[in-house]
């Protein structure tokens, strides 16, 4: 992706005025992502009847030629605060679950070697495609199905990053990570959600760390807790 060159316009005051008052509050202080928000046009990625709201701290719905798809686009500071804590390498692979708009595939991109997308609507597969080739984004691909228990690829992989929440990680999409690895998801039920980051530590050990508290919309077709009657 070719750096663009920041200029003292309206939109980017906004877009600084998101990172001071929006990212860094909510802990975001590593100038490495900063940079990245400025670098990635987050209202490129947003549908045309809501790009004045790009830079609002709400999420976004997901239009795709006048037709709702029930999907939105996370909160700017829930995507930052994610990519700052998954911390992922210049030679790392990412899964990420749920594509949505293709703006968290494109930050994702940006920083790691390839991305895998899945995104179980067809319409917003094609919406990330479209959005992230504008970008000039080439190491990220959208796969079109369910996700939320894994994804079939060859081997493991560095970083899975759930973009929607789960009532509890599943045991498929966990095995995913290579030891090493981490997997980033928002876990609960509302109102009591976590943003929390799992490292895998060995072949049956992780290490889960909670990050924040929030509330985030469910991922379509997660898996369900089993309630058992006695």
């Amino acid at each position: 992706m070719n750096p663009h060159p920041i200029r003292d316009t309206p939109v980017e005051r906004a877009r600084a005025n998101m990172i001071a008052q929006q990212i860094r509050t909510w802990d975001v202080l590593s100038e490495d992502v900063l940079e990245l928000l400025r670098l990635v046009h987050r209202e490129k990625f947003v549908p045309e009847p809501y790009r004045s709201l790009a830079f609002v701290d709400k999420e976004i719905p997901l239009v795709v030629d006048g037709e709702e798809t029930g999907e939105s686009m996370l909160q700017p500071k829930f995507e930052a605060r994610t990519l700052q804590e998954v911390a992922v390498g210049r030679h790392e692979t990412v899964l990420e679950i749920g594509t949505g708009s293709g703006y968290m595939a494109a930050l994702l991109g940006c920083r790691a070697e390839r991305v895998v997308s899945v995104e179980i609507d067809p319409r917003l597969k094609a919406f990330a495609e479209a959005n992230l080739a504008r970008a000039g984004v080439r190491n990220a691909r959208v796969d079109l199905g369910n996700g939320a228990n894994g994804w079939p690829l060859a081997g493991e992989v560095d970083v899975v990053v759930v973009s929607g929440s789960l009532p509890f990680l599943p045991q498929t999409l966990m095995q995913q990570v290579r030891v090493g690895g981490r997997i980033a998801a928002v876990v609960g039920d509302a109102p009591a959600m976590n943003l929390v980051v799992c490292h895998r530590t060995g072949d049956a050990t992780w290490k889960t760390v909670r990050i924040v508290e929030t509330v985030v919309r469910r991922l379509r077709e997660a898996p369900h807790v089993s309630h058992f009657e006695f």
